[in-house]
């Protein structure tokens, strides 16, 4: 009976294994996604909250997302973060191995950034609205896994962040 028993629970970790490790790597990009969109909704809110522009740039002013990001409250009206000079609200260290982030419009080239007005609008630096969209997605496995292991988060003109699962 302690054979019978012991061949059961090896099968039944045989089937299980692979199903964990999927979750755990839904649940690491679940976590980076949810992570960021609590960044930008912490710049919106301070936007609005101190009546000054809020920023959310990667960190070290650099072009990759991938390295993390700085949320701050643009004191000297700059338009770029400058240590000591704008309040930094909160940080973020550099996304885990295998998750890729991009971006369009204001998110993405040699300085990406997503600002937003005193009045929680999502702005670009010459003054419009500036919708735009974000990436995150898994750079391994296949195409089809690769599809269901990608999150976008868009920013709406008014300052709206929402998050999904792309269908194609």
């Amino acid at each position: 009976e302690l054979m019978i028993t012991l061949a059961i629970a090896a099968i039944l970790m045989m089937v299980a294994v692979p199903n964990l490790s999927v979750y755990r790597r839904n649940a690491e990009l679940t976590s980076a996604a949810n992570t960021f969109v609590a960044s930008l909704n912490t710049a919106r809110s301070e936007a609005m909250k101190r009546g000054r522009y809020a920023m959310v740039v990667p960190t070290n002013n650099g072009a990759s997302w991938n390295d993390g990001w700085v949320v701050f409250v643009d004191i000297n009206r700059t338009q770029t973060y400058t240590e000591g000079a704008d309040s930094v609200v909160a940080t973020q260290m550099a996304l885990p191995t295998g998750i890729n982030m991009t971006g369009v419009n204001t998110a993405t080239g040699s300085t990406p950034y997503v600002m937003f007005d005193p009045s929680g609008y999502s702005r670009n630096k010459s003054g419009g609205f500036g919708a735009l969209t974000l990436t995150l997605a898994r750079t391994e496995g296949t195409v089809a896994q690769q599809l269901d292991q990608t999150r976008r988060i868009i920013i709406a003109s008014t300052g709206r962040v929402r998050m999904c699962k792309p269908i194609s």
